[in-house]
This record gives C-alpha cells, structure tokens and sequence, in this order.
C-alpha cells in the first residue's frame, strides 16, 4: 500500500511539474519574442522569421525610443500616475477598511453591504464617464489643469482591496488595540502603530495590485486626460501602434529594423519597472492574499 501511495505521488509530482512547466514557458514565450523582434532586422521581422531569438541584430529600435523626447514624457507620467495615484488609493482603502472593521461602527452592515453591492452591480461605462467629466469641471473650477490629477483622485476607489484589507484588520487582535488604547493611543495611532504594522503583507498586496493597475491603466487615462503631453505609456504605444499601422505611413517606411520593432521596444520598456519590483514584492503576495481574502 505504501508502495502504491509513493507511486501515484511521484506520477502526481512529474504530471503537475511538467504542466507547470508548460505553463511557465507559455508565459515567458511573449515577452522573450517581444525582445527578439526589438532586436532583430527588419527582413527578419516583416517576413516572420523571429521565432524565439532575434535575427541580424540591431539596437536602432530601441535607440530610436530612447531618443524620443514624447516617450521620456510618456514615461514620466506614467511613473506619476502609479506614484501618485497608489499613495491616494492607499490611503483611501486602509482608512475605509480600518473603518469598517470595528464593530462599533453605526451602520457597518450597511456600508459593508453597500461596498459588495458595488461589485455586483455598477451602473455602466457612460454614468462612471459622466461622473468623472462632472468632477474635470469641479477641478477646473478649483484652479486645477492638469487632468493627470484626475485620473489619480477618481481612480482611488477599489471594493475588492479595500475588503483584503477590511478582513485583515479584522485578523488583529482586539487585545492588543485594547491595551493601546489603556496607554493612551488615539484612533489614528492605533491604526499606525498596530494595525499597519501587523498587516504588512496585505498592504503590501494591496499596494501592487494599485500600482500595476496605475501603470497599465490605458482607457479612462486616454478618455479624461486630454493633453497629448500628458498621456501616459500605454496611451503613448496605442497611439504609435495606430501611427505605425498608417499604409502611408508604412510605404515611407525605410529603416533597417521594422516598425513593428518599435512598438515591441516600447513595450519591453513598459514592462521592465513591473518585472524589476515585483521580486521585491512576491514573499508579501501569497501571505497577504491568504490572509486579506480569508474571513474567520
């Protein structure tokens, strides 16, 4: 029986190995061919013959990028958008979690109910629009032009994290609040001190979700910020995909790489800042999920 238990775990362990394996490469694949038609000639490119390494290698792709003065900018508000627009969200999503996790709170059922609800049901793209085209006036009326700060502020509210977070603070134990509030501790101490501290991981989690939303947001950056001077790195590369997908502008066409070879720069640039912090991030991501998306 024993023998019969090794067996099936060790065909078990080979079977789940390889599909993870498959799996992996499968993920891999599209940003190794990304690199390879960045570097590879434009023959080489145009007539499909990047498979997985790059052929007659060049770097006028990428220096073609890299001496664009609009994607420096691109890439500048992009970084301002994910800075920005994580600490706002941040702070909106652990003061409204810390808030509905004590049982003291008047109504907490119904703002906990009202919160889900908004995940079930949402009243559909063009209201969210006007909404937003409401508050460009409001910011308008303020003195405020730069309408990257309005994708920053209206973009700061997410339910599901603010839940992670809800049910992580729910996790602390009220004996600790409990002896920070003998001590004297005012609200915002204990949420600073205690609380913060004790749900690193999710906060951690948390933060990466918003960060990588911030800086693969493309639809609502493109529809509110109307500045072309102010649109981040996805709206810049959607808008040099549809410029390079231009037949005129493709018949003028004569450089030694593609155009398409362009785009895939842009894009393995777009991707290197998420890919050099998430290892930072990971040992917090299946902890802090674990225990923002688990109620006792």
């Amino acid at each position: 029986m024993k023998r019969k238990l090794e067996i099936s775990e060790l065909i078990f362990k080979i079977i789940s190995y390889t599909l993870l394996t498959v799996f992996s490469l499968c993920c891999l694949y599209p940003f190794v061919y990304a690199v390879s038609a960045a570097l590879s000639g434009r023959a080489a490119v145009e007539y499909g013959q990047v498979v997985l390494l790059p052929k007659d290698i060049q770097f006028a792709a990428f220096a073609r990028m890299f001496n664009n003065n609009m994607f420096w900018n691109a890439y500048s508000n992009t970084l301002f958008l994910t800075l920005y627009g994580t600490i706002w969200s941040m702070i909106v999503a652990i003061l409204g979690a810390y808030a509905l996790s004590k049982r003291r709170l008047l109504f907490r059922k119904f703002f906990n109910f009202f919160l889900v609800f908004t995940m079930w049901f949402s009243a559909g793209i063009v209201p969210q629009y006007l909404n937003y085209i409401a508050t460009g006036k409001v910011f308008d009326a303020v003195g405020v032009t730069d309408d990257k700060w309005l994708v920053v502020i209206a973009m700061g509210m997410a339910a599901m994290n603010i839940i992670l977070l809800r049910n992580a603070f729910e996790g602390v134990p009220s004996e600790i609040e409990e002896a920070a509030i003998v001590d004297g501790a005012t609200e915002f101490q204990v949420l600073r001190k205690v609380y913060i501290p004790m749900s690193k991981s999710t906060i951690a989690t948390v933060a990466l979700f918003f960060a990588i939303s911030r800086w693969n947001g493309y639809f609502w950056a493109r529809q509110m910020i109307s500045n072309s001077n102010e649109h981040p790195l996805q709206v810049f590369i959607r808008l040099r995909l549809e410029e390079f997908r231009d037949p005129e502008f493709i018949a003028g066409w004569n450089e030694i790489y593609a155009s398409d070879s362009v785009i895939y720069a842009l894009i393995v640039c777009s991707i290197i800042p998420i890919l050099i912090i998430y290892p930072f991030i990971q040992k917090y991501f299946a902890k802090g999920v674990n225990v923002g998306g688990v109620k006792e």
